[in-house]
């Protein structure tokens, strides 16, 4: 069973909580940004290695077998305050939902920060003066410091997509186009319709 894809729910948003007071606590700013770039970490080797993916996800193995291997993989390469927090959440059978958690944990962290982090997709690179005013005007716009993650997709024909959390700000113009044809085949249909019952009414 792979790890979970699913939005952050009350759940994630219980242990993120938790993780994050405790971090604060333990360090201040630094250890709640080492936290979350260590889950970072661990997330980037699941979803590029299969295996290690199925290893904290999988419901077969069990549970003492996996703690003694997270100690061996990860003690001395993560913090012991995170390593903590991935081993409660494999006693208690929660580490396929570490993605949610962990991106619940990041909107704590940014909340609390006054951060947010943008995605920024574009057809091409864009120069690090577009980016900046990118970030400049979603600053003035927000209220709050503007982490910009600049994306390329190709499939697009121009314009600008931001994901911003869970909201998507669309205005490539590929998508305008695709507006644009379907506002014309539902007008299209309406108009025809409407000439045709004059016509039939004549």
């Amino acid at each position: 069973m792979p790890l979970s894809t699913a939005a952050p729910d009350a759940l994630a948003a219980i242990y993120a909580k938790s993780l994050f007071e405790l971090a604060e606590a333990h360090g201040g700013p630094q250890a709640v940004a080492q936290c979350l770039d260590e889950l970072e970490a661990v997330l980037e080797i699941a979803r590029a290695d299969a295996r290690f993916s199925e290893f904290l996800s999988s419901r077969v193995l069990p549970r003492e077998k996996r703690e003694d291997s997270l100690k061996k993989i990860l003690s001395g390469r993560v913090s012991d305050l995170t390593l903590r927090f991935l081993l409660v959440l494999n006693d208690k059978e929660r580490l396929a939902r570490l993605p949610a958690i962990a991106g619940a944990y990041d909107r704590v962290v940014q909340d609390r920060f006054g951060r947010v982090e943008v995605d920024v997709f574009t057809a091409t690179p864009v120069s690090a003066d577009e980016l900046r005013s990118i970030r400049d005007r979603l600053a003035s716009i927000l209220g709050k410091e503007i982490i910009v993650h600049p994306y390329t997709d190709p499939a697009m024909i121009g314009g600008v997509r931001m994901r911003i959390g869970d909201q998507l700000i669309d205005g490539s113009i590929a998508t305008r186009l695709r507006r644009m044809r379907d506002q014309l085949a539902t007008d299209g249909a309406v108009a025809v319709r409407s000439k045709a019952s004059r016509i039939i009414g004549n």
